[in-house]
């Protein structure tokens, strides 16, 4: 807010999505007070929660599912064409409960924190922990123009974090940054959210609306074959990604 707008434009975190057919968890104009970062509450009429894995609502403060366990107005009635695909993405994990796939806290005065996609939700040594807070603590140093975290396998903590970095125009990258930045994220967060590996790239790889594929990074840092590709807008990108993982693995 001190950035963008000279402090006179609120700045209004929502969640939504294109299946809700509008707005589900938004501040109301001169009623709610705002906390950076939340959605705050859900808005009249949306009966929302956060469940643990057995659908059973958690204590506040704790993260757990987004649900939503009333119908509303907007929502979608179904895919068109395969009506099993509807029942099995949105109504199979926690039964008569609309999941729209993303992680959540509530915290002790009712306000929503949103997590990220689920499967953006990493599990660290038995810690779950957001791909999106690393990422935001990260891009917190000034050296750093943009990051993607993901989470690739480890025979020790489960899930090992693995940060894709862009270094800001003349910022020299080496180890040394790496460093600096798993002890800014380790001092931002917790020392359990530190990442073990800090990969410096020119650019991530992106589908044309400007959203991070970060099941291709997953990829990258698991060493797997690389997933579909298609929706790209640079197809290229993963393969100089994918390269210099693979130099710099071979150069520890």
């Amino acid at each position: 807010q001190r950035n963008i707008g000279g402090g006179r434009c609120p700045i209004v975190d929502t969640w939504w999505q294109t299946e809700t057919g509008g707005m589900m968890i938004s501040p109301l104009p001169g009623l709610t007070t705002t906390k950076p970062g939340s959605a705050t509450k859900p808005l009249p009429g949306i009966e929302a929660a956060v469940v643990d894995n057995d659908g059973v609502e958690v204590p506040e403060g704790e993260g757990g599912y987004l649900v939503i366990k009333k119908p509303w107005p907007s929502m979608l009635r179904g895919i068109y064409g395969d009506p099993e695909r509807y029942a099995q993405t949105y109504w199979s994990r926690f039964p008569g409960l609309y999941f729209p796939g993303d992680g959540a806290r509530r915290d002790e005065e009712g306000d929503y924190w949103l997590m990220g996609r689920v499967d953006d939700v990493m599990n660290v040594s038995g810690h779950r922990l957001s791909t999106t807070e690393i990422e935001s603590a990260l891009v917190d140093d000034d050296r750093v123009a943009e990051a993607a975290v993901v989470g690739c396998p480890d025979p020790v903590t489960g899930e090992a974090i693995f940060a894709f970095v862009i270094a800001k125009s003349r910022v020299e990258t080496n180890r040394e940054l790496g460093e600096e930045l798993r002890q800014h994220v380790a001092a931002k967060i917790g020392a359990i959210a530190r990442p073990k590996t800090v990969m410096f790239t020119p650019d991530l790889p992106k589908t044309r609306s400007g959203k991070i594929m970060r099941r291709l990074l997953r990829d990258i840092a698991a060493g797997r074959e690389l997933g579909d590709t298609t929706t790209l807008a640079d197809a290229g990108v993963v393969e100089t990604i994918r390269d210099a993982t693979l130099n710099a693995k071979d150069d520890e």
